[in-house]
């Protein structure tokens, strides 16, 4: 964009006008000059008169420029502002809601460690220019929370969410981890985020908590999705590799119980995830839950872009309006005669009865 825009071009045309008084005013300041200079060489006087440079001249010299200025009022200008703001970044926690998640190889179990991480990952957020959105997946993904920089309603979620999975034992589908469908519905709430509020500069991460169990999936496709849109996938192992038996449905009097289903963190593929997504794998219990974050953080703020451009434009309207005023006020300072004075005093009479009516 230019640093200067005009709403209403058409007007410049008028500038035509004051170009050519204002040559006039040149040819009238020569033959002045000229005059005095004359005068000076051959007249006789017992004291050296003096002339002022343009006399008369310096308050149509102000006229000329009060037109420039009104001209370009009517053009309507407006001159480019530059406003910088800090690019910030946007997270997307993909929260695995599967019955594995239910496992208590971890204290208390895998969901409420990883309930309890998120909720630390939030406190160490300023929440000024990050932005966190939740989705939690087993077969089918389910979206909670838009991207927003309201920390109040993220709490809310983990609160409601804290104790166990929304996925019933009872339902087949929560038997499933499906992490392509969360890494695509992830994609799809930072598409509908650009196309509600526009195009961000800022840093784009999914944050991935899962133990790896019985997942299923084209994670490839997802991934590459998420790479055309240079957005980074950091995966978070909860569990251990010893492992734990997933809790089961109380069989009827009437039914065999089933057989028990052990649960191991499957770190090798959650590892994978990670490094085709241009993330880093981490896994509570390892590290230290804050050094997870804080290692999360850092690494996508490195990313951002420093600052953000956003073209405002000021309206120079009003302040070449005032700059007329202003240099007619000069001009009739300038005025010596009272000829002069009279028609300017008439002039500014007919201005105002004309913007009476």
């Amino acid at each position: 964009m230019p640093p200067i825009q005009f709403g209403e071009p058409l007007y410049l045309w008028l500038l035509l006008v004051p170009a050519g008084l204002g040559l006039l005013w040149v040819w009238q300041l020569v033959r002045r000059r000229g005059d005095a200079r004359r005068a000076l060489h051959e007249r006789t006087t017992p004291v050296r008169e003096q002339y002022a440079f343009a006399g008369g001249l310096a308050f149509w010299l102000c006229l000329v420029l009060a037109v420039t200025a009104l001209v370009l009022a009517l053009s309507r200008p407006q001159v480019q502002a530059a406003v910088t703001q800090n690019a910030g970044a946007d997270f997307i926690i993909l929260q695995d809601g599967s019955t594995s998640m239910r496992v208590s190889d971890v204290a208390p179990d895998r969901w409420q460690r990883s309930v309890s991480w998120i909720r630390m990952f939030a406190e160490l957020l300023s929440w000024q220019d990050q932005r966190v959105a939740l989705a939690l997946f087993a077969h089918r993904a389910a979206p909670q929370i838009r991207l927003t920089r309201d920390p109040n309603a993220l709490f809310f979620f983990l609160d409601y969410l804290g104790e166990q999975p929304p996925f019933r034992l009872e339902d087949d589908t929560s038997w499933d981890t499906n992490i392509e469908e969360g890494i695509y519905w992830g994609v799809q709430m930072f598409d509908l985020d650009e196309k509600l509020y526009g195009a961000r500069l800022s840093a784009k991460a999914f944050i991935v908590l899962s133990d790896g169990q019985a997942w299923s999936g084209q994670v490839d496709t997802a991934l590459q999705l998420a790479r055309e849109r240079d957005i980074r996938v950091y995966v978070i192992g909860v569990g251990s590799t010893t492992g734990g038996f997933i809790p089961q449905l109380p069989a009827s009097i009437y039914d065999r119980p089933e057989d028990p289903i052990h649960s191991v963190l499957d770190r090798r593929s959650l590892r994978a995830i990670a490094e085709a997504g241009g993330g880093e794998y981490y896994e509570l219990g390892v590290d230290a839950d804050q050094d997870v974050a804080l290692q999360i953080l850092t690494d996508v703020q490195r990313r951002a872009q420093s600052t953000q451009r956003e073209e405002t434009f000021t309206e120079l309207y009003w302040f070449l309006l005032a700059a007329a005023a202003g240099l007619v006020s000069a001009g009739t300072l300038l005025l010596k005669e009272r000829t002069q004075l009279w028609w300017q005093l008439a002039t500014a009479v007919a201005v105002v009865v004309l913007m009476m009516q």
